[in-house]
């Protein structure tokens, strides 16, 4: 049997948690979650979120720091809104719940700083910051009556009015979406007055990745064969500091170890980041990331190190617990050696196009977060903006819905001819699906990396174009499985990145390519966008 419910949310992170606290007081709230709800890129994100809370600091001062981070292509009038609201955002966590870290005897926030940044202004609790937000949110949002959670769902595509009635010429709208429940081996369709895509990034494309093994892309794939337009998929960040570690390939090394004084040092010893950018180890992210993989192109050497051992063990402990015991795990002491780093893929900046409110091109649709492209990012995003973006276009959604709730009527359910198959697998095909995994990785990791080329990217699209249509046959004629569901959305999403890369005509932010000239931001477009329907 279907299900009906007022409010759709696909993904249980920061940005889909805060968005069903917000809206559930106003009716039935569906909140998805394709494995277990606490997994999510958001409980990853250790450094913490960025807010004026220094009386040092001015509102004016983050601004310019998240347009200088954005290379000059951010949206002004979106980063005026979120910088100006982000106070307010920390008072909704702290009422939900969440209890940063304080300064002794004052009892006023602990404030951090991080690369890109002029102040302070960096909230967290400890090193595991994203962790604690999320889990204060869970709890809350389990108590709220209204909400009702789906763990193990794995979405696999909206429902769309064009989609149930193809002749049909007038305005589109989405009506909800389509999941396999992965326990119980069904379909389900949700019909939802509103949905709402939080499903974060699409690290997994690339073979080395800061993400948990769940950000495929899923929602930005629907949102793209729904009809929505894409843009700036080619501004992947990649973190500079990624533990260089064969059992622990995702384990991020936060920015703010950097922010309290670590230092970036190739094998000899060098503090070697200040003959990139005078702020060093500091500098934006792309930059430094820039910097170490020239320094391990230079020297041969298969890493660089970070160095946080001056500030002594007791500092290390009570500041990094997370990180110092996890590392200890791993046979490094941060006390007493610099810990090997590698950059790997992190942040997506660009994604579904949505305005002011998270609304995408399709009405009764909306993209909170790491999937969405909303402006405030740029060509790269100034650290701990992640976060503040999930809260504030969360409650920017949620005033907009709350507002205009005349513009969401009841959902209706609707027959669905479901082509997707469940009988019995082939094991011999998954052995296949999962070499396709790995070479859309790889291809990922070695052509659209940190320094691409024109040659380049034109071998990946070749690659990654024949790998499509062998993943399409496998998908309408094989059992569906999470795996080939996933794989299907990473080819797509790995498409998307390499046309906005070929598109993007000059190097600028993350984007980086040896072939291409710096930009000339007079010329430069916002929005490097990708049509439905066009690759």
């Amino acid at each position: 049997m279907p299900i009906k419910t007022d409010f759709l949310i696909i993904g249980t992170g920061v940005a889909g948690l805060s968005l069903a606290l917000k809206v559930a007081d106003h009716g039935k709230v569906h909140l998805i979650a394709k494995s277990q709800a606490s997994n999510s890129n958001s409980s990853m994100a250790q450094g913490g979120i960025a807010s004026v809370i220094a009386g040092e600091d001015h509102f004016t001062n983050h601004i310019n720091d998240t347009k200088d981070a954005g290379a000059g292509l951010c949206n002004e009038s979106i980063v005026n809104k979120v910088v100006h609201d982000a106070p307010q955002r920390i008072q909704d966590l702290e009422d939900w719940g969440v209890k940063f870290d304080q300064n002794s005897p004052n009892h006023d926030k602990a404030l951090t700083k991080e690369g890109g940044h002029s102040h302070r202004r960096i909230l967290h609790v400890q090193d595991h910051t994203g962790l604690a937000i999320q889990e204060a949110l869970i709890k809350k949002a389990k108590q709220h009556p209204n909400i009702t959670i789906l763990e193990h769902f794995i979405a696999t595509e909206l429902i769309t009015k064009h989609q149930l009635t193809p002749e049909e010429t007038g305005t589109d709208r989405c009506l909800g979406a389509m999941f396999l429940d992965i326990k119980e081996q069904k379909i389900i369709s949700i019909y939802a007055s509103a949905t709402m895509l939080t499903t974060g990034g699409a690290g997994k494309i690339y073979l080395y990745t800061s993400n948990w093994d769940g950000a495929t892309g899923d929602g930005i794939a629907m949102a793209y064969r729904a009809g929505c337009r894409i843009a700036n998929m080619e501004f992947i960040q990649f973190h500079p500091t990624c533990l260089y570690h064969r059992k622990a390939r995702n384990f991020l090394i936060s920015e703010a170890l950097r922010g309290e004084g670590a230092e970036l040092i190739n094998k000899e010893g060098k503090k070697f980041t200040y003959d990139y950018d005078k702020r060093g180890p500091l500098a934006p992210r792309d930059i430094v990331a820039r910097a170490i993989d020239s320094e391990i192109k230079k020297s041969g050497h298969e890493c660089v190190y970070l160095d946080i051992r001056h500030k002594g063990k007791e500092f290390i402990q009570s500041r990094f617990p997370f990180i110092f015991e996890r590392s200890l795990s791993l046979g490094f002491n941060l006390a007493e050696e610099a810990l090997p780093v590698v950059p790997a893929a992190h942040y997506l900046c660009g994604g579904i196009i949505t305005d002011e409110f998270g609304r995408t091109d399709i009405p009764g649709l909306f993209a909170i977060g790491e999937c969405a492209q909303t402006g405030l990012h740029g060509a790269n995003r100034l650290a701990s903006n992640s976060l503040l973006e999930c809260l504030s276009f969360s409650h920017y959604a949620s005033e907009y819905i709350l507002n205009n709730l005349s513009e969401y009527p009841k959902p209706e359910a609707h027959p669905l001819k479901h082509s997707l198959k469940l009988h019995k697998e082939n094991q011999d095909e998954f052995m296949l699906i999962s070499h396709l995994w790995d070479e859309i990785r790889t291809c990922m990791w070695n052509y659209v990396g940190i320094v691409r080329s024109d040659r380049r990217l034109e071998r990946a699209r070749t690659r990654i174009k024949n790998i499509e249509s062998e993943i399409q046959e496998y998908y309408q004629n094989f059992k569906v499985h999470p795996d080939i569901i996933e794989l299907r959305n990473l080819s797509t999403v790995a498409r998307l990145t390499i046309e906005c890369s070929i598109k993007r005509s000059s190097s600028i932010g993350t984007h980086f390519n040896v072939d291409k000239p710096k930009a000339d931001l007079k010329k430069e477009p916002h929005l490097n966008v990708i049509m439905p329907n066009s690759i």
